[in-house]
């Protein structure tokens, strides 16, 4: 018997027996108070989802997909459990996630998929994954949710076709209220198949040629979700204030990398307001963000010399400081971001022809179709921007600010 819950995307839900007790784990239940996309509601009003919704929806999209390929005889051969593994997966991928969604990875905490491996491989949801699919399951769970793992059905969790991006790309335009995140979702799903890999020889995910035009809408969408939601010059000054307050507290210990993934958005910000009220937590909550005084597109930049500004902080505060003396700003009053490095669509599965055939659709594109890889390297380019916040008005040139950066 299946449990039903209704959703504005997929209408209904269901949920086994099995993804009901995961639910009902309390590493799920804080996923109801994490916001989906961090402080883009700052912009979008109605970009207050959380990505416990968004489990959910993985978990159904995962759950048809798996349905199709059985109605389909996809999964002749293979073991039942691996179908009840990756609708774990889907379930469970985020339950690493810090508050405010991936912005904190960026001042170097663990990535949250590191974060997530004690929560599914021990515990309460360990023990629920054992007593339904066996000892191994947690493990199981945790290698697809990695991407390593050799399941035939992994792809569909990591990979470049994998539910997660369907889902969170349809998910946030509807919730913000953009036309944007357009995706053939069933025409991929009913693409999909399961064939023999001719590079490794095992059973994979791979896809139809009929399904290239539903890869294409997922190459557009995820370019206009990037440009005008995620990377949004608004939603990036938030991301940055965030960072630097975060970061600022981390130093002063007033909270530890340890337990930032145990936090809900909210009660990350109550415990840093706490013992005082920082400017930057004031600033966010009144909405009183940095403006930009400098930015730049990626496609105008030498990229290769500039990746160092999503990781290594050492360097960008000092470069921050610099460039506050230079405008006459105190420390802390100018923000330097560039997002950190992305792939606007990685491909990299096996391609069904019509003939039968089975050749392999990666980044060095196909004959006879549309070049997927080189538009998206175009599109990245023009929605990745280099940009430069200040709490006050302040003038800077573009040289100036790429001056400061390389002697950095």
């Amino acid at each position: 018997m299946m449990d039903t819950v209704r959703d504005p995307l997929w209408q209904t839900i269901r949920l086994d027996a099995l993804a009901r007790r995961l639910v009902d784990t309390p590493v799920v239940q804080r996923l109801r108070y994490v916001r989906q996309l961090g402080h883009a509601h700052l912009v979008y009003p109605g970009a207050n989802h959380s990505r416990f919704e968004h489990a959910l929806g993985a978990h159904e999209l995962a759950r048809r997909t798996v349905a199709l390929l059985d109605e389909g005889c996809q999964l002749d051969g293979i073991d039942p459990i691996e179908g009840a593994i990756a609708r774990a997966a889907a379930l469970l991928h985020d339950v690493g996630h810090y508050p405010y969604s991936h912005a904190l990875e960026e001042i170097g905490v663990p990535h949250h998929e590191a974060v997530a491996a004690p929560l599914i491989t021990s515990g309460p949801v360990a023990e629920i994954l054992r007593d339904a699919l066996g000892a191994s399951a947690p493990a199981r769970v945790m290698a697809m949710i990695r991407g390593d793992s050799e399941s035939p059905l992994a792809g569909l969790i990591s990979g470049s076709t994998d539910l997660d991006k369907l889902e969170y790309l349809r998910r946030d335009a509807l919730m913000c209220g953009v036309p944007y995140g357009v995706i053939d979702v069933d025409r991929l799903m009913h693409a999909l198949v399961v064939v023999t890999d001719p590079t490794t020889g095992r059973l994979t995910i791979g896809v139809r040629a009929k399904g290239l035009s539903a890869l294409e809408s997922l190459l557009f969408a995820k370019y206009q979700m990037y440009r005008n939601v995620y990377w949004h010059h608004a939603v990036r000054s938030a991301t940055a204030m965030y960072k630097r307050m975060v970061e600022d507290a981390l130093a002063e210990g007033r909270i530890t990398a340890e337990h930032l993934a145990g936090f809900t958005d909210e009660g990350l910000l109550h415990a840093l307001g706490t013992t005082d009220q920082p400017s930057l937590l004031i600033a966010l909550r009144d909405r009183r963000l940095f403006k930009r005084i400098a930015e730049a597109p990626a496609a105008d930049l030498d990229t290769d010399a500039l990746e160092w500004i999503a990781t290594d902080r050492g360097r960008v505060r000092a470069a921050e400081a610099a460039l506050a003396h230079r405008v006459g700003l105190r420390n802390g009053e100018v923000l330097i971001d560039f997002p950190a490095k992305t792939q606007m669509l990685g491909l990299d599965l096996p391609l069904l022809e019509r003939d039968g055939t089975v050749g392999h659709l990666t980044n060095a594109g196909r004959a006879g179709a549309i070049d997927l890889p080189a538009i998206a390297a175009s599109l990245y380019r023009s929605a990745r921007w280099l940009r430069v916040f200040a709490a006050r008005p302040a003038e800077v040139s573009l040289p100036d600010v790429l001056g400061v950066l390389a002697a950095h």
